[in-house]
């Protein structure tokens, strides 16, 4: 499987869209716009600057779909007709209060009948943080709950719980995405009860798990051997992983190990160790790679292929986030692989975390703006537009 053929990554933009694209991804190379922008930006847009126009049209446009479910159609569409799916990630966060939470829900709701209803869009997903307070969830995690925040913990289940009925009976898979390590343990725990009540005969609850963590290759061998024990599906995300720098600071703060793997390249050997335990356990476990790297992409895609397995064979997908790695996305799809693109919408000011993220991955992850750079300026040179 091959990754770097340009002509089929960059098909659907037009040479001012990649030209954009070459600019944006410039200014993820200055550490100070992408350490201070973000919340410049949400401080500008708070106290009313019309600053919105001009976030909506780089990073905005680039990184999401809109502001709305109905925004994201176009795009959703120009992606199906490329093979392509788009998972509809409602991208606001940081709420603390139980009416925004309810609100969520139905927001959440609403995408999910979305993909009932239209063949572009295979996933669902959500956080628990879009529904419940992070601190209840630390909390929880610890085990230290009032009999007020059990009653608070015991609504949340019962949101989570909502949003499985519904995709459950609407035949529609659910990722539920993964967090910090100090709020992960009870969303586990949450989700393979999940798991437990819908996936009796097909995986459609999706946990994920960050293969960065030095603890989730054991973690999913145990889940494995439990599935086989309650004779239930499984389905998992695998990903490498977002919260490092944050994740190592607490760490060192409050004085415990490190959580995260020492080196990238006991990360990636997890991450395909996970991939093969998942691949070789099929008939039980689903899996989706989240995943921008070439390497792990083209082993599954070569497994897939090596067992003689239909390449659209609905156990496996590959995801990406929108706006990013278009090369291993297209290239895969063009082959006949699943492939999704996870396709962030929200209001402008309310995605700025998620976009800041994006701005941070891009400056922070080895390699990662230069590859996208050097794709695009390939494709300019090749359009001989550069």
């Amino acid at each position: 499987m091959q990754f770097d053929n340009t002509e089929v990554a960059f098909k659907h933009k037009s040479n001012t869209e990649l030209k954009q694209a070459k600019w944006l991804f410039s200014m993820f190379n200055k550490p100070l716009l992408v350490k201070y922008g973000p919340s410049a930006t949400a401080f500008a847009l708070r106290i009313g600057l019309p600053l919105k126009s001009m976030v909506k049209n780089t990073i905005f446009r680039h990184f999401c779909g809109g502001e709305s479910i109905d925004d994201c159609g176009k795009t959703a569409d120009m992606l199906h007709k490329r093979g392509v799916g788009s998972i509809l990630d409602y991208s606001v966060e940081g709420a603390e209060d139980e009416k925004t939470f309810e609100a969520n829900v139905k927001e959440i709701e609403r995408t999910i009948l979305e993909a009932q209803k239209e063949a572009k869009y295979p996933f669902a997903v959500f956080k628990v943080t879009g529904i419940a307070r992070f601190q209840l969830l630390q909390r929880a995690s610890t085990g230290d709950l009032s009999t007020k925040e059990n009653e608070e913990l015991n609504e949340v289940k019962s949101r989570i719980d909502y949003l499985c009925n519904a995709a459950v009976e609407n035949q529609v898979r659910l990722f539920i995405d993964a967090e910090e390590t100090w709020i992960q343990d009870i969303i586990d725990d949450m989700v393979f009860e999940m798991m437990k009540k819908y996936n009796s005969s097909h995986a459609w609850i999706y946990n994920t798990l960050q293969m960065y963590r030095v603890d989730r290759l054991e973690y999913l061998s145990k889940r494995i051997a439990k599935a086989k024990e309650l004779n239930i599906k499984l389905g998992y995300k695998l990903v490498r992983g977002a919260y490092m720098e944050k994740e190592r600071e607490r760490a060192k703060e409050h004085g415990y190990s490190d959580p995260i793997q020492p080196t990238k390249q006991v990360t990636d050997d997890n991450f395909d160790a996970a991939l093969n335990m998942c691949f070789d356990e099929r008939d039980l476990v689903s899996i989706c790679l989240g995943t921008h790297n070439e390497k792990s992409s083209a082993l599954l895609a070569s497994k897939i292929t090596e067992a003689g397995l239909p390449l659209h064979d609905e156990r496996f997908y590959f995801a990406q986030l929108f706006g990013m790695s278009d090369n291993i996305s297209f290239n895969l799809a063009e082959k006949g692989y699943n492939v999704a693109k996870y396709l962030p919408y929200g209001p402008v000011r309310a995605v700025l975390p998620y976009l800041g993220r994006r701005a941070e991955e891009n400056s922070s992850v080895a390699g990662q703006v230069g590859r996208e750079m050097s794709l695009i300026v390939n494709e300019l040179k090749r359009r001989k537009a550069l």
